[in-house]
């Protein structure tokens, strides 16, 4: 029952996060488009559409790299895992989990800290204090770790599963 509970978790927090990363990403190209008029056809774009442009592009990453992982979409080379006997292949699968696990955890930890720190300091395009755009790495790391845990201890997909 809990396995169902997860997949069903995992099955809508991943379409939900992919499109709210693809909203970003139709909103960084309206930004960009933006900017491209008001540089060559209105003679100036104001200094705030590269900033949030960029601001964009790493919120929609870092949305999108849960997702992403629990489909099984990130590089990754899975022909240890299938050469090695089973029981010592499921402990490598184990370790690639936690490991998964710790590093987006402590990953969110730190860039929780580091957002913090800075919320003196603002934007020189947009005016706005630095934690703001910065909160995108705790929240994408939080994402990630969410779908890890989600995910359990399994191998991930691979091309060859998905054909």
């Amino acid at each position: 029952m809990l396995t169902k509970l997860r997949y069903r978790l995992l099955a809508i927090s991943c379409p939900s996060t992919l499109t709210l990363a693809g909203a970003l990403l139709s909103l960084n190209v309206a930004a960009i488009l933006f900017g491209v008029f008001a540089r060559y056809i209105a003679g100036g774009a104001p200094i705030w559409t590269d900033e949030l442009s960029r601001f964009l592009i790493i919120g929609t990453v870092m949305l999108g790299a849960g997702a992403v992982w629990a489909e099984g979409g990130h590089m990754r080379v899975g022909l240890l895992e299938k050469l090695l006997p089973a029981p010592i292949a499921r402990v490598l699968v184990v370790y690639q989990w936690l490991l998964t696990l710790f590093v987006a955890l402590g990953a969110a930890w730190a860039s929780y800290r580091y957002a913090l720190s800075v919320n003196m300091f603002t934007t020189s395009g947009l005016g706005i204090s630095r934690t703001i755009p910065l909160m995108s790495l705790p929240l994408g790391f939080l994402l990630l770790a969410w779908h890890v845990l989600l995910y359990g201890p399994a191998p991930l997909k691979t091309i060859e599963d998905q054909l």
